[in-house]
């Protein structure tokens, strides 16, 4: 199946048969990327008098509670509720599902002080103003490996602030990345690329949002494509999500 859609004035078809899963599944256990010393992700049947709910175990039916923390469990997405003051919900804050997205792959600099930063003049030689309302940042080198790294206390790569205000003004609306946090792991809880990206507190881009802990296969070539960013309907600022990307071409071109 195919659909048409628009984007700056240009139209452009997408494949919706041949879908890009770019969401790390949660698993029951340690075998999870986990950070910021959330507790592992836990399953467990309803026990109630002589009903269990396990077939396994004998139950006529599977029914597990499930524990998670959606920032340090997989993939997520997140609104500005994450670091206001003032209470938003992702719910509230996701408007728009289905976008043009942008995938790149970048190698985090090393810096000064030994920390592994993505920095604002990577993003400007291979992003430009308006070109996309999504970004995808697939950081290298890449394996399977990310699926169940344990990132605490290991201080993994995260974004320059300054590369996150740029994109902010090129009109990002949805960044994508596979690190577990835009923002260094401890930073005195100053949050700067966070609060750069959303413009939080003085000119607050609500709409926005950040997916961490996504995961993009090597097999996907970097370039355009159409986005359908799915998430969980929690109260909440957050919530694990299953970004889907799908190849597009430009309308009236075999894709």
């Amino acid at each position: 199946m195919e659909i048409t859609f628009t984007h700056q004035h240009r139209s452009y078809r997408a494949d919706l048969s041949k879908p890009i899963d770019l969401s790390m599944p949660l698993k029951d256990g340690l075998d999870n990327a986990n950070c910021f010393y959330a507790p592992p992700v836990a399953f467990w049947p309803v026990e109630a008098g002589s009903f269990i709910g396990s077939t396994a175990r004998g139950g006529p039916v599977n029914f597990f509670n499930v524990t998670f923390n959606p920032h340090g469990n997989g993939t997520h997405t997140e609104c500005v509720g994450h670091i206001a003051r003032e209470r938003f919900v992702l719910g509230e804050c996701l408007r728009d599902t289905h976008c043009l997205a942008k995938l790149v792959s970048l190698y985090p600099q090393k810096a000064d002080n030994g920390d592994r930063i993505i920095v604002r003049s990577q993003l400007e030689e291979v992003f430009g103003k308006n070109e996309s309302e999504a970004l995808i940042i697939r950081t290298l080198p890449n394996d399977d490996l990310k699926k169940r790294t344990n990132y605490s206390g290991a201080n993994p790569p995260y974004l320059h602030f300054e590369a996150a205000q740029y994109l902010a003004g090129c009109g990002v609306e949805h960044l994508l990345i596979d690190l577990p946090s835009v923002d260094r792991e401890e930073d005195g809880g100053q949050l700067l690329a966070h609060k750069a990206f959303w413009q939080y507190p003085d000119a607050v881009r609500k709409y926005c949002t950040i997916t961490e802990l996504i995961f993009v296969p090597n097999n996907v070539k970097d370039g355009v494509y159409l986005l359908n960013l799915q998430t969980a309907a929690f109260d909440l600022d957050a919530s694990p999500s299953r970004p889907v990307i799908f190849q597009v071409g430009v309308h009236n071109t075999p894709l």
